[in-house]
């Protein structure tokens, strides 16, 4: 294949002690064949046990890997070339978190792309509560199919768990609707020795039976007690119903109706150890160009290939400012809640843009921005995400925003 220097960017940057020094390398024409790969081997291992790369990979210009994601280059069909790099290589130098990958797309195309310390083109990365996000996706896809609708959103999510036992719930169940789980404001109260029961795998436990024992076991369902609480058993009640409503398993449907249809096929999706449904909040690998593809399943309102694949009102209602996250002192007052999906508006300038994103701890990220058509993944081993949220991303917007 003929490479014309001017139109294919690869900088290499060459590492003197670790991550804590680099100098950047020079520019070479190439191809993203170069992209750092993990071997059959290094896919074997924990991705803790990782080594870290001995090169950063920083490519203005990705290469068509054949696997539908539509490539350009940077500057060229948009963006600040400079500004970016420049970004990349304090990355790469250590001066930002411990980030393994930064991917870019904009107006469609993939632009940039790049890998650090852990990351591989081809290896999928771990995407922790991330997947709560995914999570939504599956029931907007439930959703667009016609085995959910909008109302039901609102309906006691017991009604759609026909093998449960009603007579032994605690009082105030009923007040448990999609929409409450989906914003993080179920309600379950659950004592600190019947969760560690609920960790101990038996035959009762699996399926709805895990559902059934924590109705059994909160303390009453009340208006107070349905207060913004992260986590607290309401993704995996929402997989409780995709499971219940949509033909055969959640596992055969995540599959055939979203990810098989989008190309993804390198991943790991593990099934929770009790109830033996997909987990919904943690506990999945993908790769960060297979994370590009559910960016623009995103910014195409639900939309893959032509292919309206979530339903759009249920996206639109997932991405927005629902409800506000609190009790976290970290958590910035101008940071609200959708379905599983983060919110906030960003000024840059005199403009002010909204931005939604995935966000798994460690520092997993799907930033989407509508009004400038504007992607970015990330991946890392970040224990201080937030700093990336207040500053690292609010450098790439001014690239792309005019």
């Amino acid at each position: 294949m003929s490479i014309n220097l001017s139109f294919k960017i690869l900088l290499s940057v060459v590492f003197l002690s670790g991550f804590s020094v680099a100098a950047a390398g020079k520019i070479v024409g190439g191809n993203n064949d170069l992209a750092p790969e993990a071997t059959a081997a290094d896919a074997k291992i924990s991705v803790r046990d990782l080594p870290y790369l001995e090169k950063a990979f920083i490519d203005t210009t990705p290469a068509d890997r054949k696997d539908a994601v539509q490539v350009g280059e940077l500057g060229v069909d948009g963006g600040n070339s400079d500004m970016i790099v420049k970004l990349a290589e304090e990355i790469a130098e250590s001066k930002h978190s411990p980030y393994d990958s930064l991917l870019i797309t904009y107006k469609g195309k993939l632009l940039f792309e790049s890998y650090y310390r852990r990351g591989r083109v081809n290896l999928p990365h771990g995407q922790a509560s991330a997947v709560k996000a995914y999570t939504s996706l599956i029931l907007g896809r439930a959703i667009q199919l016609g085995y959910l609708t909008m109302a039901d959103l609102n309906k006691p999510l017991v009604s759609f768990l026909k093998d449960l036992e009603p007579t032994k719930f605690v009082k105030g169940v009923e007040k448990i609707t999609l929409h409450k789980a989906l914003t993080m404001h179920g309600g379950l109260r659950i004592s600190e020795a019947q969760n560690k029961e609920l960790k101990t795998a038996s035959s009762k436990l699996k399926g709805q039976g895990f559902v059934q024992s924590l109705l059994e076991h909160s303390k009453p369902i009340t208006s107070d007690s349905q207060i913004y609480k992260y986590g607290n058993y309401n993704p995996g009640l929402v997989m409780q119903v995709i499971d219940a409503v949509v033909p055969g398993s959640a596992q055969e449907f995540i599959k055939k109706e979203l990810l098989d249809k989008m190309g993804i096929v390198n991943y790991h999706w593990k099934d929770h150890t009790v109830s033996g449904l997909p987990e919904s909040g943690w506990r999945v690998r993908m790769t960060s160009r297979d994370m590009v593809k559910l960016g623009s399943l995103l910014l195409n309102k639900g939309k893959w290939q032509g292919d309206q694949l979530i339903s759009a009102d249920y996206l639109a209602k997932a991405t927005s400012s629902i409800t506000t996250p609190t009790g976290y002192d970290w958590m910035p007052k101008n940071y609200f809640y959708g379905y599983f999906f983060y919110q906030t508006d960003i000024t840059i300038g005199d403009k002010s843009y909204s931005a939604s994103w995935a966000w798994g701890g460690g520092g997993q990220f799907i930033i989407t921005v509508e009004e400038l058509d504007l992607s970015i993944v990330i991946t890392g081993h970040d224990r201080d995400e937030e700093v990336f949220l207040s500053k690292v991303y609010k450098r790439i917007l001014p690239a792309f925003s005019k």
